[in-house]
């Protein structure tokens, strides 16, 4: 398979016919380079806010709703592209209010049947906490695919490793993410290379980029797409399969052969996936008196 993850820009808009065009001009782009699976990255939706005007898309809690009552319309945006194409796409993901309570932070994987299904962010950020007051959303799924097994750790939730865990099964983890700084890029640079090492699979990073005077929530924005694996036996000695440029939108592309997974975890030069039991509590309290 070739995997397309995006290094994405938000746009102002001006019409919804805008931002249709915008997205199918993106999928077309990584479909015409040969790409079945597409990513895009964390909050990408958020552009949506600038279609109900400044005022809005500059509140914080306003731009959160005015995504959230769009997602219907995105929705059926992104499955007419994914049939049309014949592609498996994870749309970028958008605070969605389903029910009482607060938004959560939800990706939209699709089909290219036109299936859909969605994945939550299960652990917030302090911005998510204490400004926006996004919530924990469900628990975490494994989408059985054609492409193999797929999982989606939220941004954060990628320097989790046990949630990395929970996904073990799982041949391609994406990790869709918006980062403010270079540091938070690489946190969750780090957290994904992680998961690929302890798991023994490919993990997929889309980020968002560029600068948004317009917007409280994501006016600044820093990344780029990567796909990365174990550095082991029938992967590269970095890890690192392939990387975008910082801060450069656009598609970053890589061929993944499943085999290559299932080789790796069946006789790589170590066996982290198979050896993670060994890690049983081991930790002892020893007192060294002074002399």
């Amino acid at each position: 398979m070739k995997i397309a993850t995006a290094a994405y820009p938000l746009d102002w808009l001006d019409s919804w016919a805008q931002y249709e065009d915008k997205l199918a001009r993106w999928v077309s782009d990584a479909v015409g380079q040969g790409a079945d699976l597409l990513v895009f990255p964390e909050y990408g939706a958020m552009e949506l806010s600038t279609l109900d005007g400044a005022e809005t898309a500059g509140d914080l809690e306003r731009s959160i709703m005015a995504v959230s009552d769009r997602m219907e319309q995105v929705q059926a945006v992104h499955r007419r592209l994914a049939q049309e194409h014949k592609v498996y796409i994870l749309g970028a993901s958008a605070p969605v209010l389903c029910g009482p309570g607060r938004p959560v932070n939800r990706a939209v994987f699709y089909a290219p049947d036109g299936a859909h299904d969605h994945q939550d962010k299960q652990i917030m950020t302090r911005f998510e906490r204490e400004s926006w007051d996004i919530a924990p959303g469900g628990s975490l799924k494994l989408f059985d695919t054609a492409l193999g097994k797929i999982g989606v750790l939220i941004c954060y939730d990628s320097e989790f490793p046990l949630l990395g865990r929970a996904l073990s099964d799982a041949d391609l983890i994406l990790v869709p993410s918006c980062t403010e700084a270079l540091s938070g890029y690489w946190r969750v640079r780090i957290g994904a290379m992680s998961r690929a090492l302890e798991n023994q699979c490919v993990t997929v990073m889309a980020s968002l980029v560029g600068d948004n005077s317009w917007s409280e929530a994501v006016d600044k924005n820093t990344g780029m797409g990567g796909i990365f694996g174990p550095p082991d036996t029938g992967f590269p000695q970095t890890g690192v399969l392939a990387e975008g440029a910082m801060n450069q939108p656009g598609w970053t592309f890589s061929d993944i052969d499943l085999s290559a997974i299932a080789n790796v975890r069946k006789d790589g030069h170590v066996l982290n996936r198979t050896h993670w039991a060994e890690q049983a509590p081991r930790v002892e309290s020893v007192t060294i008196s002074s002399l």
